[in-house]
């Protein structure tokens, strides 16, 4: 939103490069050990939303940002209707912007250092620009840009020294500089409604507007542990349901299996003994053929042998009506 942010500001101050680094995160008015216990959980919360800085080896110039994070507690007060109100409990965020500017010198000289030369049209010389005053003594005319502000930070206590060279014009190594924060946004105003032990499942350590007894909290507590032994007693039945279920339809599938593969084997042990049946039938076959061929050739050779002595028969009749005729 630092574009959103830039737009409706009425001076934007912008610092480039300096999105570019964690800012320095402050904590303030969230009191010590012995404070609540979601105060101290909410500055940790705080902390651990950005990355730590090594004050060791940290660069300066790389601190360009700061984040402060104030607490802010008011006990109730009576309201205008003479009412009890509530207590105002709070987190306000601010986000300001690291400026260095030199001190030690002239105000007109640490603007031609940090910003562009002006105008310089009307006088002379630059130094009638720098002291304000002409060679002969008079007032030199103004320079246009060259006014300062007043609000420029001059205080004492802001003055420090550098011990490494930083970010903008003029602010060298060992180098005094006057420090100043510029609020680049956005404001934002905080409250803590109810810290809660995990996400939405587990006890509620901290409410704003809820407050129970220890009764009321071990009552809570047994309840909500009799709702997760039912629930995990239902749980445990479900998942013994669907394990009975997935192994009756592994037996199922199991069974249909194992009588495709019966009707298989007895399907394949059938052709097999059709199979033999139609060999035997063949070998049969072939041996009534053969017998038949058999009985064929003998019939035959008995009918030539017949032919052949009926044959004689009748040459021995030739014969013997010959020698009765020559008789």
């Amino acid at each position: 939103f630092s574009k959103e942010i830039r737009a409706i500001q009425r001076r934007p101050y912008q610092v480039p490069g300096a999105d570019q680094h964690s800012p320095i995160v402050v904590t303030n008015n969230f009191g010590d050990k012995n404070s609540p216990p979601h105060v101290k959980l909410m500055r940790i919360t705080f902390q651990n939303m950005f990355p730590a800085i090594n004050v060791a080896s940290v660069k300066l110039q790389n601190c360009r940002r700061v984040v402060l994070f104030n607490y802010s507690h008011q006990d109730k007060k009576d309201n205008d209707n003479g009412e009890e109100g509530e207590a105002r409990d709070f987190v306000e965020v601010r986000h300001y912007a690291i400026k260095a500017t030199p001190v030690g010198v002239n105000k007109k000289v640490r603007r031609l250092v940090q910003t562009k030369i002006p105008n310089l049209n009307n006088v002379e010389d630059i130094s009638d620009y720098i002291t304000g005053q002409t060679a002969s003594g008079a007032l030199a005319p103004s320079v246009a840009g060259g006014a300062m502000s007043d609000s420029e930070a001059e205080d004492e206590t802001s003055h420090v020294v550098l011990p490494q060279k930083y970010a903008g014009k003029g602010n060298s190594k060992s180098q005094k500089s006057a420090l100043k924060l510029v609020e680049l946004g956005p404001r934002l105003r905080l409250k803590l409604y109810k810290v809660e032990r995990g996400l939405g499942s587990g006890d509620v350590m901290y409410h704003a507007y809820i407050k129970k007894s220890l009764e009321e909290v071990k009552e809570r507590k047994e309840k909500e542990e009799r709702e997760a032994a039912l629930k995990k007693q239902r749980r445990d039945e479900q998942n013994s349901n669907v394990e009975r279920k997935r192994k009756a339809k592994e037996e199922k599938l199991e069974r249909k299996k194992q009588k495709r593969e019966d009707r298989e084997k007895a399907t394949m042990d059938s052709l097999r003994g059709n199979l033999n049946e139609d060999d035997d039938e063949g070998d049969d076959s072939e041996s009534e053929e053969e017998m038949d061929d058999e009985s064929e050739d003998s019939k035959d050779d008995d009918d030539s042998d017949d032919q052949a002595e009926s044959d004689g028969d009748d040459d021995e009749e030739e014969e013997e009506n010959n020698n009765e005729s020559n008789e």
